[in-house]
């Protein structure tokens, strides 16, 4: 996909991303890197690998289902028969206290998010995972995101808008999301889901 940047890439010549997410495609042409998508296959149950266990905190959370999305992506490498080259993966929750806000099943959930973040400040936690063969090197982002009070009008507009959808904690950072967000704190990359400080390092691990 891009080359290497001007400014002088230093990691592997090509990656696989095991993500459906096109943010962090785009992220990664950011930084330079030439890399494939290796998805899952229809028979592979993805969504059974984010359920979250009984009392799990969430950064936990977050690096364990990268981990599970790392082995079963690095499995899948194999099966394809395709060439060897460093797979990642990254996941990302929202966090409200303990609370873990994933993907909205459906509008009303989406408003229930949003409901209880308005006014407040959460964490927004990427984690990522680069493997290839046995070795493994993970990362852990973590930023805070203060929400302006959002009325119900608000709230209901944004999720007419569709955006919420497949999105941690019901939002966007880079979309209509931005017209609520106070101040954030840490790693706006992080926050969108693809941490490149972490990432890049991690790249330069397997150069």
């Amino acid at each position: 996909m891009s080359s290497a940047s001007h400014m002088g890439y230093t990691g592997p010549p090509m990656v696989y991303l095991a993500s459906q997410s096109p943010r962090r495609s785009q992220l990664l042409e950011q930084l330079g890197v030439r890399h494939t998508l290796l998805l899952p296959s229809a028979d592979e149950d993805a969504e059974a690998l984010e359920v979250v266990l009984p009392g799990e905190a969430p950064a936990d959370y977050v690096q364990r289902v990268t981990r599970l999305k790392l082995e079963a992506a690095l499995r899948r490498r194999i099966a394809r028969g395709l060439p060897d080259a460093p797979v990642l993966c990254a996941d990302t929750t929202v966090a409200l206290g303990r609370s873990i806000l994933g993907k909205p099943r459906d509008a009303e959930d989406a408003v229930r998010m949003l409901a209880r973040l308005s006014g407040r400040s959460h964490r927004v936690l990427t984690a990522v995972a680069l493997g290839q063969g046995t070795r493994v090197v993970q990362a852990l982002s973590v930023s805070q995101v203060r929400f302006a009070v959002m009325d119900a009008h608000d709230i209901e507009t944004y999720v007419a808008s569709g955006e919420p959808m497949g999105k941690a904690g019901a939002y966007a950072v880079q979309g209509l999301a931005a017209a609520h967000i106070a101040r954030i704190s840490g790693s706006y990359s992080g926050i969108m889901g693809l941490p490149l400080f972490e990432t890049a390092h991690a790249l330069r691990q397997f150069a």
